[in-house]
C-alpha cells in the first residue's frame, strides 16, 4: 500500500521563508542586496559559474557566524554548495499503517485520512464588472480535483540541528515560534489548505542569548558578506 506523506522539503521551505523575514527585519537589507544574495537567502540560491574564488575557510566560517540562516539552512552561492546544520524529516500521518513506525496507536487507515476535493474556475470576462471585455465565446469553466488530508489529521515529524552554535540554536527556536502562529504547509493555503497546529518538544531548551542584538551588531559586515555570494 502507498502511504501518503508530506515532504520534509516543503516544511523546510516554509521555515526558511520565516527565517528570511526574521533576518530582514534585523539587518534591514531590503534594496541593498544583489539578486544572487537575495536568492541565496530566500530560496537557497543557485550554483552558477563564477570567476571569483569559491568561498571557503575563514570566509565561510565568518559568513555562517554573521548569517545564522545560512548556518542553519545552507545555500548555494559563490561557486559552491554551503551545507546547513538543519535536517528535516517527512511528515508521516498517524494511521494504522504507520503505527509500527511512530509507536502510536491510530484507529484510522490512510484511506480514511485522505479525500478528493473538487474545485472549479470560471471565466468571468462576460460579467458586467469584468476588467476586460469578453469576446463572443461563452465563458469557459475549468474543474480540477485535489487529494487532501482530512481536517484534524495528526502528523509526526522530526527536526535536528547538528552541532549548532548558540546563535543558530536561539535563532532557529525563534523561527519555530514565529512559524507556529500562522503555520501552513504545501499548496493552496489561500483557500484554506495546509493549516497546521504545532506541538513542539525538544530534549534541550534553546540558549538564552540576545540573538537579535548579536546579528544587528555586525549588520554592515553581514550585508557585505552576503553580496559576495
Amino acid at each position: 500500500m502507498t502511504i501518503p506523506l508530506i515532504s520534509g522539503n516543503a516544511f523546510r521551505g516554509r521555515l526558511r521563508r520565516v527565517a528570511e523575514q526574521q533576518l530582514s527585519e534585523i539587518l534591514q537589507y531590503r534594496g541593498r542586496l544583489t539578486l544572487a544574495a537575495a536568492a541565496a537567502l530566500r530560496s537557497g540560491g543557485s550554483l552558477v559559474k563564477t570567476n571569483a574564488a569559491p568561498i571557503s575557510g575563514s570566509r565561510l566560517a565568518r559568513l555562517r557566524e554573521l548569517i545564522p540562516l545560512i548556518g542553519i539552512f545552507g545555500t548555494a552561492g559563490a561557486g559552491r554548495i554551503i551545507d546547513g546544520c538543519l535536517q528535516v524529516g517527512k511528515l508521516v500521518p498517524y494511521a494504522t499503517e504507520t503505527a509500527h513506525l511512530l509507536g502510536h496507536d491510530a484507529p484510522l487507515s490512510v484511506q480514511d485520512l485522505t479525500q478528493i476535493e473538487t474545485y472549479s474556475r470560471v471565466d468571468d470576462a462576460h460579467r458586467h464588472d469584468a476588467a476586460a471585455t469578453a469576446d463572443d465565446a461563452a465563458g469557459s469553466q475549468l474543474q480540477y480535483r485535489l487529494e487532501t488530508f482530512r481536517a484534524g489529521t495528526t502528523f509526526d515529524v522530526w527536526l535536528n540541528l547538528t552541532s549548532p552554535t548558540d546563535l543558530e540554536a536561539a535563532f532557529f527556536a525563534a523561527v519555530l515560534d514565529r512559524y507556529s502562529h500562522t503555520a501552513t504547509i504545501a499548496g493552496r493555503s489561500a483557500i484554506g489548505h495546509g493549516r497546521l497546529r504545532l506541538d513542539v518538544s525538544s530534549p534541550t531548551p534553546p540558549p538564552t542569548i540576545d540573538w537579535q542584538a548579536e546579528i544587528a551588531a555586525n549588520s554592515a559586515e553581514a550585508i557585505e558578506a552576503l553580496n559576495q555570494l
